[in-house]
């Protein structure tokens, strides 16, 4: 007998079976902070080459009595990891931390657009200065539209299903080199039907682009 998804469905529910169940998300806006930019991308999330259409956004893990923050920045073109990091609160120095290592990566000549929320740390000006000192046109969601960023959500949404819930961490130390193996296996290993069965960095690797 072949399965399909409502098949699946029906017999988990007549067994009293619960799958892994995305959760609510951290949200950082705090109402009007500074300049709001314009939403660039309008939900095209096609990028033709490395480097530029690129997302960002922050969510939150509770381990135990601790929080862990983590703050990435993906590339449309291949959902690759290019940077991010890794704080016990949201505070503008893990956005630096961020933002300094994507700067490092920034190809000659780049002129990337990088799409985020409304969110107060994206709003600040010497988040904004920062951005056009490196020739990056800032992209924002609508207030409250969290389907403006859709990439960053099921980024955080997929990890969260394979390395988080149901799982148990000894310690919030544990949480995060786990963490960090995870994002790792991501960009290297982790194959993906809509990258021609390859990971982010193969696909990045094999594309004559880069």
């Amino acid at each position: 007998m072949v399965l399909n998804h409502k098949t699946v469905l029906k017999l988990m529910r007549e067994l009293g079976i619960k799958g892994k169940q995305r959760k609510n998300k951290y949200k950082s806006y705090r109402g009007e902070i500074g300049k709001v930019s314009p939403n660039l991308i309008k939900r095209n999330f096609k990028a033709m080459k490395p480097f530029e259409k690129l997302a960002t956004d922050v969510t939150e893990f509770k381990i135990g009595e601790e929080k862990i923050y983590l703050s990435p920045i993906i590339d449309m073109y291949n959902n690759e990891i290019l940077s991010y990091s890794i704080s016990n609160s949201p505070t503008f120095w893990q956005t630096r931390e961020m933002m300094a290592d994507l700067y490092k990566r920034l190809p000659k000549g780049s002129r990337p657009i990088l799409h985020s929320d409304q969110g107060w740390q994206y709003q600040m000006k010497e988040f904004q200065c920062s951005l056009k000192k490196h020739n990056i046109r800032q992209s924002m969601s609508r207030k409250g539209n969290c389907l403006d960023n859709a990439v960053m959500e099921n980024f955080f949404g997929r990890l969260k299903v394979e390395m988080f819930y149901g799982e148990k961490f000894q310690s919030a130390d544990e949480f995060v080199r786990r963490l960090k193996e995870y994002i790792e296996y991501y960009n290297n290993d982790r194959i993906s039907l809509a990258l021609n069965g390859m990971s982010p960095v193969q696909y990045r690797f094999n594309s004559k682009l880069t």
